[in-house]
């Protein structure tokens, strides 16, 4: 007992001196952190506790290291061994920021820096293994090993390293083994060889050289058809020269008079004599007798519901789009002409049954027939104008398209007559020019080609009181002309309707008065104006908004007038069921043509009979719908 609590004693003493000498540490040394660490070693079985007083190296200076006082104090008997360790202590500090420096200016530095770390660790652990006095004035206290108070210890390894972890042994040792390894290889050397090899290399030839060939030695064969050469023996036969054919898309048909040969049918057979032998039968209703006729406008929509619509009264007369359309005035016969756009002209006779007895195709051109008309003069002649730059004139009398006027530079468009007996004409052509064609010369030229302002024309239409007026539907204008005024060089118009903003499709006089003129433009609207006094400016006295756009594929809509009734227009729609639609003047909707059975296409193109109730409407695939009383 006696033993063991003297034991306990000498290690509570031990601990108070080890407090101690940390706070005497703290009071007599400058340095940024202060701890105690303690390591364990192992002497002679038996545990070995050590203090170790950590210290700074970044501020010290030689001769600044002081040990505690207790230490001292303690046995003035190891003054001599404390200043042995002072002294070694302060090279070991000496040494490691000496390192420290040299690590800063050169990068193999640092494997020196470690070197000497560690050389540092080796010896220290070597005198502490060496001298165990030295360790008791350290102030070692030798506990048993079975006491367990080892909290903060770290084992040294077996290589010498002590204060460090396995982890940070392992660490140096590769980077030295690295370096050592690194500089060995001397890679710099290698590169700066390297470096003047590539520069002192030559530069590869540019050419390879051609094996020279053997005086005696056969060449490549080559093809004596690709050389244009001749066998030794044989010759070759002369190719013969093909004429060059050069093809025309739309090709011309031959000038003059052409014979009227329908395409649906033989021109020997008795039908086509009988609709010949017809024609002479046939009569003019004179124009007179209608403006006595006129109707108001309640009689007039009476008419118009009597009208109808079957199966009988609807064919496909031609092969492309229907452009153009016009009714015979003869109140005997029934006949209906169609142009269409692949420059047949169509004609049907409604009196006469079945339908197709009564069905007749011409190839009067090669362009799209885009205007047609029968001669207010003679009831047996329909005059035709077509894209190709020709206007023919049918004359079933003598079974022959006679040519009325031949232009082969440019497109034509649109005509009409100038004066009642049609001897003369007005020709619109695409680029803005106009024609002044008189058919009792000889000859398929014109009298006058003048130049206009217009850059298109669309229409021409000739005011049916004053024939000396006409009116022009051009690109996004329309202008009104003199005759009496044209000039070759250039012609002004008297006056011109700038209300439209987008494309025109047509402009026309009222029938009867020309007191009135209808336009159809690109932008849904449908404008009346007044032309009472075609000198004076036209005022605008009515604006229909009407749904105009036909897309790609439909012929454009143009509003006509009803011969029969000055004050109403006609014209197609695209509203669904597909109809014909009637307006007044004023705005109005009079009435509207429709048939869910046998009208389901669009009828860009209409007309009205000039004395009867009839109303033909073709669509863009060549057929034609008829309504009838």
């Amino acid at each position: 007992m006696s033993g063991s609590r003297a034991a306990a004693e000498e290690t509570a003493g031990s601990r108070q001196l080890l407090q101690m000498e940390v706070n005497e540490y703290k009071e007599n040394q400058n340095l940024s952190s202060a701890s105690l660490r303690s390591v364990q070693n192992t002497i002679l079985e038996k545990t070995v506790r050590v203090s170790l007083v950590p210290f700074s190296l970044c501020n010290y200076k030689p001769g600044q290291l002081k040990l505690p006082k207790y230490l001292l104090e303690k046995n003035s008997n190891n003054e001599v061994a404390c200043k042995k360790y002072k002294t070694e202590t302060e090279k070991t500090c000496t040494r490691i920021s000496t390192s420290k420096m040299e690590a800063t200016t050169s990068s193999k530095a640092e494997s020196t820096l470690q070197k000497s770390s560690v050389d540092v660790h080796i010896e220290n652990n070597q005198r502490q293994h060496k001298s165990s006095s030295d360790t008791a004035i350290l102030g070692v206290d030798m506990e048993s090993s079975q006491d367990g108070d080892s909290d903060g210890d770290i084992t040294s390894g077996p290589d010498g390293f002590s204060g460090l972890s396995p982890y940070e042994r392992k660490r140096l040792k590769n980077i030295s083994e690295n370096a050592n390894f690194f500089a060995s290889l001397q890679l710099s050397e290698s590169a700066a060889r390297l470096r003047e090899m590539i520069e002192k290399r030559p530069p590869p030839e540019s050419k390879r050289k051609k094996p020279k060939k053997k005086e005696n030695e056969t060449g490549c064969r080559r093809s004596m058809r690709l050389l244009n050469v001749d066998p030794p023996e044989v010759s070759l036969p002369a190719t013969p020269t093909m004429p060059t054919l050069v093809a025309e898309e739309n090709p011309l048909l031959p000038p003059g008079p052409l014979e009227m040969t329908p395409k649906n049918r033989d021109d020997n057979s008795e039908l086509f004599k009988e609709f010949l032998q017809t024609w002479a039968e046939v009569s003019k209703t004179s124009s007179k007798n209608i403006e006595k006729e006129l109707s108001s406008i309640e009689i007039y929509k009476a008419n118009l519901r009597g009208m109808a619509i079957s199966e009988d009264t609807v064919y496909k007369l031609t092969k492309g789009a229907i452009l153009s359309m016009a009714f015979h005035p003869s109140e005997i016969k029934t006949l209906v002409a169609a142009g269409a756009r692949s420059g047949e002209v169509g004609l049907w006779d409604l009196t006469h049954q079945p339908k197709e007895d009564g069905i007749y195709v011409f190839q009067p051109h090669r362009g799209a027939v885009s205007c047609l008309h029968f001669s207010p003069a003679n009831p047996a002649h329909i005059l035709s104008l077509s894209y190709d730059g020709t206007l023919r004139c049918g004359d079933f009398s003598r079974a022959v398209f006679e040519e009325v006027y031949r232009n082969e530079e440019s497109s034509l468009s649109s005509f009409d007559f100038l004066a009642e007996n049609a001897s003369t004409l007005v020709v619109g052509h695409w680029d803005g020019s106009m024609s002044l064609v008189d058919r009792r010369t000889p000859g398929t030229s014109s009298e006058k080609l003048i130049n206009s302002s217009m850059s298109k024309i669309r229409t021409v239409h000739v005011h049916p009181v004053h024939r000396q007026y006409f009116i022009t539907a051009g690109l996004s204008d329309i202008h009104i002309y003199d005759v009496r005024r044209l000039n070759p060089m250039g012609s002004q118009p008297l006056t011109s309707l700038t209300e439209h903003r987008k494309s025109i499709a047509s402009a026309y006089f009222s029938p009867l008065t020309g007191n009135r003129i209808v336009t159809t433009c690109a932008d849904c609207k449908l404008r009346i104006y007044d032309s009472s006094s075609v000198s004076s400016e036209i005022p605008l006295i009515t604006t229909i908004r009407y749904n105009t756009i036909t897309g790609r594929w439909l012929t454009r809509f143009q509003a006509v007038w009803d011969p029969k009734q000055e004050d109403c227009i006609i014209i197609g729609s695209m509203a669904h069921p597909r109809q014909v639609e009637v307006f007044h003047e004023t705005g109005r909707r009079v009435h509207s043509f429709l048939n869910g059975e046998h009208l389901m296409s669009v009828c860009s193109i209409n007309a009205m009979h000039p004395t009867q109730y009839i109303l033909a409407g073709g669509n863009s695939s060549g057929k034609i719908h008829v309504f009838m009383n």
